[in-house]
């Protein structure tokens, strides 16, 4: 089915105000993650809200719990988000980590124990937004690893995203590179197996760490796992999201023994620069245009309309579903209805809610 965007922020909306979140932070939540559906990231999207609801009821998410600032060294800030709502804490880390930035130049911002913080390129486009070079490294603690090192037969870690956003110049759209180091994230698995699809060659490994394009390897036991983005380099970059962004922030990482490891818990190591720290923002912004422009004059391949640049997908993606909705598999939705009525939302509102 093709759900208008606004009936289903409104429908996730409810439910979280259902499950004791303040209004303010209700919307909040709900409109980032129909966001990520909108720039196609179905993934980070509302297929999440069971989730959160479970959380929520498990008292591994907790709203209201607020961001504290633990570390404070003009440049340098490192903040808790006390297993709140990721949208609430990281949008409040970004704006501290925005507002020191333009006083100073440049900041390294650390936010440890944050629910999940959902789709990492909305705040690397904060970021850019502001004006800054926005780098991300983020990894992932839950009840359970996914993805396997390289080499590996079995899963040690999670999907550790990677972002960095690039400021528009004059007039531009940001460059936006959002990825996670696993061949595809693991919401991407949950999509194709709601909808009975196969996963793409070598995304896969059932669990004697043979190649598979069967998602159901991810949701039976023993499980399987993701296999890394780029082989041995994909796993590279994933160990250092693990590192950065979990050991040097104090938010913990997988193998070590009394980490907490709830449901969905991010920690996030962020990097923002001004691009004239150099005093030559202008230069920077006509050889960004040039050389985008440059690589998008590449005659396109065989089946291709255009060559694009990190970004543009996302936002063709936004324009095609605001026009028509989003799309929205029956597995999902009943997922949604029963995450309703967990929390007293009568299926009958629910569907009016969102029209049907």
């Amino acid at each position: 089915m093709q759900i208008p965007a606004e009936r289903l922020t409104n429908l996730a909306q409810t439910i979280f105000q259902r499950a004791g979140a303040e209004d303010a932070a209700a919307a909040q939540v709900a409109e980032k993650l129909i966001e990520a559906n909108l720039f196609g990231h179905d993934s980070h999207g509302v297929g999440m809200v069971p989730a959160y609801v479970l959380g929520i009821e498990q008292k591994e998410l907790k709203p209201g719990g607020g961001l504290s600032v633990e570390h404070d060294r003009g440049s340098f800030l490192l903040v808790n988000g006390n297993a709140d709502f990721g949208q609430v804490i990281a949008k409040a880390a970004m704006e501290l980590a925005i507002e020191r930035a333009k006083e100073l130049g440049v900041v390294v911002l650390g936010l440890k124990n944050s629910y999940h913080i959902g789709r990492v390129g909305a705040w690397a486009e904060m970021g850019a937004a502001a004006g800054f070079i926005s780098i991300h490294y983020v990894n992932v603690l839950s009840l359970n690893s996914v993805v396997a090192p390289y080499g590996g037969s079995d899963s040690r870690f999670s999907t550790n995203p990677y972002c960095t956003a690039l400021p528009a110049g004059r007039g531009a759209d940001p460059i936006v590179l959002d990825m996670a180091t696993s061949r595809v994230a693991m919401g991407k698995v949950r999509v194709a197996h709601n909808k009975g699809e196969k996963m793409m060659p070598d995304a896969l490994i059932d669990n004697a760490g043979n190649p598979t394009d069967d998602p159901s390897v991810m949701f039976a036991e023993p499980k399987g796992a993701l296999r890394s983005m780029g082989l041995h380099k994909g796993y590279g970059l994933a160990v250092i999201c693990e590192a950065l962004a979990g050991a040097f922030t104090g938010g913990g990482v997988f193998g070590s023994e009394g980490v907490p490891q709830g449901r969905i818990v991010n920690n996030m190591l962020a990097i923002l620069i001004d691009p004239d720290a150099f005093g030559q923002r202008a230069a920077f912004d006509a050889e960004v245009e040039e050389f985008t422009a440059w690589v998008k004059a590449s005659p396109p391949a065989p089946g291709v309309e255009e060559v694009m640049l990190p970004g543009d997908p996302e936002r063709k993606s936004k324009v095609e579903r605001l026009a028509n909705g989003i799309p929205i598999d029956d597995t999902t939705f009943e997922d949604l209805l029963a995450a309703g009525e967990a929390v007293g939302l009568d299926r009958g509102e629910a569907m009016r809610i969102v029209g049907n």
